[in-house]
């Protein structure tokens, strides 16, 4: 499936909930920010059966995303389901880490293969503000359950914001086989008030803390980072640099969230509304069609920084949107 300039779309991100475990401060407000009522939100019987619209249109990767994904019951029988359609070859999740030791062997017993964990920092006061209340030790708990199963690829995607995280971070992948991913602050929601660290200026700093390295010009998973390994370290670091260096370009994604709106880009609130659809009688070739036509008319790129080129602006939290 491709769209009007002729990218292929094969990945979906498919936010499960906008509800989360923690609060973190560039995501949602600490306070006055309500939930979507259950019935609002898709049901597993009706993401599977996008799933499998999806699948006939050329997805062939699913993430599997939230608020936090694993606040929601039965994620791994989810996971399974969508293992089993014909055409997605991949099932992954992201996730806070907090719930992940409890549910990582169900989860791969299904099917999953890969997590991301979202750390933005290994001080405990540090991330306990930064959360509005977590706990880094079961992030990291969750986090050391899931590098016990070799054949599961572990993420670490972090937001930094001062140098002694991004060096402390970028430490976890020297004995460790797991990615460590630094991501540009994205202006969404929340996030227009924060400024996280450019990618540039990572590199350096961790070039100065650690020596040379190669880049590893392979590509690596579903998404647009691009890798480096430290000479000594057993994971590699990754940049996600949706600012300072776009890559529109090759975006293969397309986002469906927890109530059901298909978006093909982040920065815009245009769409299609799946889930009027679905619960309104729609066979699958029309809602393929809609699907296919949203994906076709997917935007260029975005323009973070400017007012767009007449589309409508996103004006949803991440957590609504799907991270």
């Amino acid at each position: 499936m491709n769209d009007q300039y002729g990218r292929r779309i094969d990945y979906m991100r498919v936010s499960v909930t906008d509800r989360c475990n923690l609060r973190c401060v560039y995501c949602m407000p600490g306070e006055g920010f309500s939930f979507l009522p259950h019935e609002d939100i898709l049901s597993f019987e009706e993401i599977e059966r996008v799933g499998r619209i999806g699948g006939r249109l050329g997805i062939t990767k699913i993430k599997l995303t939230g608020g936090e994904p694993l606040v929601r019951r039965g994620i791994p029988d989810l996971v399974g389901k969508l293992k089993g359609i014909p055409g997605i070859d991949e099932v992954t999740l992201t996730t806070n880490g907090i719930l992940l030791k409890e549910q990582i062997n169900e989860l791969v017993s299904n099917g999953l293969a890969s997590v991301n964990i979202s750390i933005d920092t290994l001080d405990e006061r540090r991330y306990f503000r930064m959360t509005r209340g977590g706990d880094i030790k079961k992030a990291l708990e969750g986090m050391e359950s899931a590098l016990k199963y070799p054949d599961l690829k572990v993420k670490v995607n972090c937001v930094p914001f001062c140098e002694e995280d991004c060096i402390s971070l970028a430490l976890l992948a020297k004995k460790r086989k797991i990615d460590v991913r630094f991501i540009e602050m994205m202006p969404i929601g929340n996030g227009k008030n924060f400024n996280g660290k450019m990618s540039e200026e990572i590199y350096k700093l961790l070039h100065n803390e650690f020596g040379d390295y190669e880049i590893y010009k392979k590509r690596v998973g579903n998404g647009p980072a691009e890798y480096i390994r430290f000479h000594n370290f057993d994971g590699r670091i990754g940049f996600i640099s949706a600012l300072s260096h776009k890559f529109c370009y090759k975006c293969n994604r397309i986002r469906l969230t927890s109530e059901g709106f298909l978006k093909p880009c982040l920065q815009y609130g245009n769409g299609t509304d799946v889930r009027e659809m679905l619960r309104n009688g729609a066979d699958d070739s029309l809602i393929e069609e809609k699907m296919r036509e949203a994906v076709f008319f997917k935007p260029d790129g975005h323009e973070f920084g400017r007012s767009g080129k007449g589309e409508e602006i996103e004006t949803k939290k991440m957590s609504q949107i799907g991270g």
